[in-house]
């Protein structure tokens, strides 16, 4: 017998003969109305969990992972108010849908149906995923909350008291909200929740504003392995900068007044808490998983005997607001009202085609209000000396520090944030200045943690900012992606574009770094990047492009609401000549704050017909040395700069092509998983031009005389357009 059934029964017979497990007796300002508002709650997710698998065992459902144990966390969101943002542990049906009771208008059980049958009508996900979360009600969808939203949980924390200080058009949380956090015993100990807890102590530590309130539900298990007793106290109890609450989840006004204290102190302190809530997980993890298989009958039955259910219904009998007869009554007629509205849930439509599925990977556009550019007075103010140089070469660093500078004094809701931007201006001084020019607040200095820059990128998009954060280096981006990849770039995804976080993703990366750092400073892999749904990835070779190529990004992150990544050959920061020295040609002036260059087009050098050299970034560089070098060979080049990685401009490379009788990728990236293999699979489709590929090794890096040995070079360049000209005759 299916052990959903095994509880429903228990409760049947249980409630009928008063067979209610001993406890405390209620205590708190639970009143009689809202007790029996979270009893509610309860039943509809414990009939919700039992529907979900019925529909599954029909074909008509696709995915269970129930909340049946979990449902105290209707008292937690008692506690709280609608406008306070809440990230949910995916045991929270009962938190979701006790908040639903406070916003009106709200058709739970039907909205949380339409889920379950992966319906198109679902009004959160659009039939995408069984997923918890609500517009209406300020719950951003989780997928999989293995503590991937804890990060950003902690940025938009932040978020609210940097509104509070300049308040960003889009804002979306009122100045006195809160946010909530909620995820399990077993992944409070994974290293990005850990990350989390940290960066939320570190900044409390420094009486920075943090309001944000982390739930530990602890049901002493993760999937079959058990939480050491007393663990997740002996962590939290006394975590520096954490004020630690704890209270039983399955006393519904002891959880309440807890939660309550818990978030007053939250809201009214601006600190961050963390409330540890006792649960019990019936059923087993998810799906067909059968607890039986690696716990003992005995325990099961044990956790089973201790429903939080049958808890309430003793709680609300002693407070005299709900007899066990009309508390039976209740749950027999939400598990018929479920029932019933399943029938119909399922007959719903769904989800047919790709582009069905993918109709939601793009963010809407979204109206801002127009900036004409920063004013002659803001410029003069914030440039002071630099605006003479303006009109002479620069190299790139300098051009992307003065395109940072203009688009912060046109838009006050870009705030940068990353080890060392701040009072050091970046390791290779790009941002410097910059926080004497706009100040700590816009410029943050984060501790050493890049889950936690991508966090804070992410919560404060969420609240209207245009966040630009930044990578030191393209290696340490691999710490971290699973922010870009699991919460950043699929939260449209899965919100059917009702919630985005854009923001531009600043990434210094790339090889050809003389003598600094080997791999872990020299990284020319950004396969991860490209295999990101939705993803712009840009990469400039000059200063010139850099700049106006950044200002599109802001724009493609504030207007169409997208996740940029802006990568920045570091080799190329300093970069001032290119065929001798002094001769200064890889420097270029400023270009006026209007001019952008738009996503998609590239860059093209010359006009040679004999061969085409297709490439981006420090290929760019080099291929301009070998142009001049072929040329004296007497072979015309002409030298493409894709500048845009993905989506890849497919259509104004073919244009870019045209005419020239053989193409030549160069691609500073590795053979296997590089960029010259989607440009193959282009110009194999799409041309019948001779082409060849020039790619680095399936390498790493080294550091000293053999930094650049396993990626293209200037010689190697014009050896293998030399090659394939000579292949063909």
């Amino acid at each position: 017998m299916d052990r959903a059934d095994i509880v429903h029964e228990n409760f049947l017979r249980r409630v009928a003969a008063r067979d209610l497990p001993a406890g405390a007796p209620p205590a708190g300002p639970l009143s009689a109305v809202e007790a029996v508002a979270v009893y509610r709650a309860g039943c509809l997710s414990r009939a919700l969990d039992r529907q979900s698998r019925a529909m599954q065992k029909a074909g008509q459902g696709f995915y269970t992972i129930g909340s049946s144990g979990h449902e105290g966390m209707a008292a937690v969101a008692a506690a709280l108010r609608p406008t306070d943002m809440a990230f949910l542990h995916y045991r929270d049906a009962a938190f979701q849908i006790a908040r639903a009771g406070q916003v009106p208008g709200q058709s739970i059980a039907w909205d949380m149906l339409l889920s379950f049958a992966a319906s198109s009508e679902d009004p959160i996900s659009g039939g995408r995923h069984k997923v918890l979360g609500s517009k209406a009600l300020n719950i951003p969808p989780q997928t999989s909350t293995i503590a991937s939203h804890l990060p950003k949980a902690v940025g938009a924390a932040y978020a609210i008291g940097a509104a509070r200080r300049r308040a960003p058009e889009h804002r979306q949380l009122p100045d006195d909200a809160i946010v909530c956090c909620s995820f399990g015993d077993a992944s409070a100990n994974h290293s990005t929740a850990q990350g989390a807890f940290n960066t939320a102590g570190w900044t409390s530590y420094q009486s920075i504003p943090l309001p944000l309130l982390f739930v530990c539900e602890d049901n002493g298990i993760g999937i079959s392995t058990k939480t050491p007793k007393g663990w997740i106290a002996a962590s939290f109890r006394d975590r520096p900068g954490l004020n630690y609450f704890a209270c039983d989840g399955l006393d519904i006004y002891e959880t309440f007044r807890v939660a309550g204290e818990a978030a007053h102190y939250v809201r009214s302190r601006r600190k961050p808490a963390f409330l540890h809530i006792r649960t019990i997980r019936l059923y087993g993890h998810a799906g067909a998983d059968m607890p039986t298989t690696y716990l003992g009958r005995e325990e099961v039955e044990a956790e089973e005997a201790m429903d939080p259910l049958l808890h309430s219904v003793r709680l609300m009998d002693e407070a005299g607001a709900l007899s066990p007869a009309e508390a039976l009554a209740i749950y027999e007629q939400t598990n018929a009202r479920v029932a019933r509205i399943a029938g119909e849930a399922v007959s719903r439509p769904r989800l047919k085609t790709a582009g069905d599925v993918m109709a939601s990977l793009i963010p809407p556009k979204r109206p801002c209000r127009p900036t004409n550019g920063p004013s002659a007075e803001a410029r003069a103010a914030a440039f002071g000396g630099d605006l003479k140089a303006m009109d002479e070469p620069q190299i790139m660093s300098r051009l992307i520090n003065w395109a940072l500078t203009d688009l912060m004094l046109e838009h006050p809701e870009i705030v940068l944030m990353g080890e060392d931007v701040g009072r050091k201006g970046g390791v290779y001084g790009v941002t410097q200045k910059l926080t004497q020019r706009f100040g700590p607040d816009r410029m943050i200095d984060t501790l050493l943690d890049e889950q936690s820059i991508l966090g804070l990128a992410i919560g404060m998009a969420q609240n209207g900012f245009i966040p630009m954060p930044e990578i030191q280096f393209l290696a340490y981006l691999h710490n971290a992606e699973d922010q870009i990849r699991g919460e950043a770039a699929t939260l449209p995804f899965f919100s059917n574009g009702q919630y985005t976080n854009p923001m531009v993703l600043r990434i210094a990366g790339l090889g050809y770094q003389k003598g600094f750092g080997g791999h872990f400073h020299n990284d020319n892999s950004v396969a991860v990047l490209r295999d990101i749904p939705g993803v712009i990835l840009a990469c400039p070779s000059n200063g010139a492009d850099a700049a106006k190529m950044l200002r599109e990004c802001v724009r493609l992150a504030r207007e169409e609401q997208r996740v940029v990544v802006f990568l920045e050959p570091i080799a190329l920061y300093p970069m001032r000549d290119l065929h001798g020295e002094k001769d200064g040609g890889w420097m270029r002036p400023y270009p006026a704050p209007n001019e952008v260059i738009p996503l998609g087009e590239v860059g093209i050098h010359g006009d040679g017909t004999d061969m085409a050299i297709v490439t981006f970034g420090n290929g760019c560089y080099l291929s301009r040395q070998a142009e001049a070098r072929l040329a004296a060979t007497g072979v015309k080049a002409r030298v493409i700069d894709m500048r845009w990685l993905s989506p890849l401009p497919e259509d104004a490379l073919i244009a870019a092509v045209k005419g020239a009788k053989r193409i030549l990728v160069v691609d500073e990236t590795r053979r296997s998983g590089g960029v010259a293999e989607a440009l193959m699979a282009l110009f194999t489709e799409r041309t019948r031009v001779p082409h060849a590929r020039l790619t680095a090794e399936d390498s790493f890096i080294a550091t000293g005389p053999a930094y650049a040995v396993t990626m293209p070079s200037a010689d190697s360049i014009v050896d293998a357009a030399l090659a394939l000209i000579g292949g063909e005759a």
